[in-house]
């Protein structure tokens, strides 16, 4: 079978279902990249295609890593191509915002059984552009959310600051930090200044089956191995039906991939280009090639027992 594209006007969201070669009645919702066609997320089909997965390869729309009131509704779409070829067992898997995306889905979504969320947060953020807007690579949406569900948006984290004074303080503090790009004071002073509500939470006391959260101490983007262990200490405290793996480092940048993973969308120069995008993937390149090499082989085990 063909990759086959799907439109949010024909087919109500937005994507590519890449099938796997070998018979399996298992698939994967798949967040990588600005496309569901792009480098990132073709290899990352590829990768979970060679794990004996069928993928739906998700974005908000061509070319557009914004996320604004992001209709939830569309992972239920989703859920049902992967059903309509033949999947009886459902996962996703998302990096960063989508990271935060998939435990959101998940916890709305009781067909998904395999969550996998890199470098997540553990709450839901305010929704951001990508259009350029005076200048700036990325603002804040006034008064919208990350993600929607039946035309609402979700109650959410607000940004400290506001256009133009969101991307002026991002630009400040990569250059102050020795990296391409750096928030995690941002997602601090957002905190500090808004302390999270229970409604902002996601309630990831709801997904089924297991759930593997993945980040390091050294993420640059926001504090995720935080985020993280709050989620740890919100499940103990709280009745639930999901298994809890927690994988954690202390080198691995923002991009806690597994290393095959980033050597397929990169065949040369994977470190480098981790290196080139993070201090500490410079300074610790090789505790953050090993963090991966330790990601991919057990996420493979993982998937493998599912």
């Amino acid at each position: 079978m063909k990759n086959k594209e799907y439109s949010v006007e024909k087919d109500g969201f937005y994507g590519v279902y890449y099938p796997c070669e070998e018979k399996s009645g298992r698939g994967f919702i798949v967040m990588l990249g600005d496309s569901p066609s792009d480098r990132l997320a073709s290899c990352g089909a590829k990768w979970m295609n060679k794990q004996g997965l069928h993928v739906v390869a998700m974005a908000p729309a061509k070319k557009d890593y914004g996320h604004h009131n992001y209709p939830l509704e569309r992972f239920e779409k989703a859920i049902g191509v992967l059903k309509e070829n033949g999947c009886t067992k459902i996962g996703i898997a998302g990096a960063s915002t989508t990271g935060m995306l998939a435990l959101i889905a998940a916890s709305y979504y009781p067909d998904i059984t395999l969550t996998v969320a890199m470098s997540p947060s553990d709450f839901v953020m305010e929704g951001f552009y990508r259009d350029g807007k005076d200048g700036a690579e990325e603002r804040p949406g006034d008064g919208e959310s990350t993600v929607s569900y039946k035309g609402e948006p979700l109650p959410y984290l607000p940004f400290a600051y506001r256009h133009t004074d969101y991307w002026k303080n991002i630009q400040a503090e990569s250059k102050e930090t020795g990296n391409k790009i750096a928030s995690r004071r941002l997602f601090d002073e957002s905190e500090r200044l808004h302390p999270l509500t229970e409604e902002e939470k996601i309630k990831i006391e709801r997904i089924r089956g297991k759930v593997i959260l993945i980040g390091a101490e050294d993420d640059a983007l926001w504090d995720t191995c935080r985020y993280i262990r709050r989620m740890e200490k919100r499940l103990k405290e709280t009745s639930h039906e999901c298994e809890l793996e927690t994988w954690t480092y202390e080198h691995g940048t923002h991009f806690v991939f597994p290393e095959s993973l980033l050597n397929t969308i990169l065949p040369v120069g994977a470190s480098m280009f981790v290196g080139l995008m993070f201090k500490a993937g410079r300074e610790y390149k090789k505790e953050c090639r090993e963090t991966r090499i330790d990601i991919d082989q057990r996420l493979k085990e993982a998937l493998k027992n599912w």
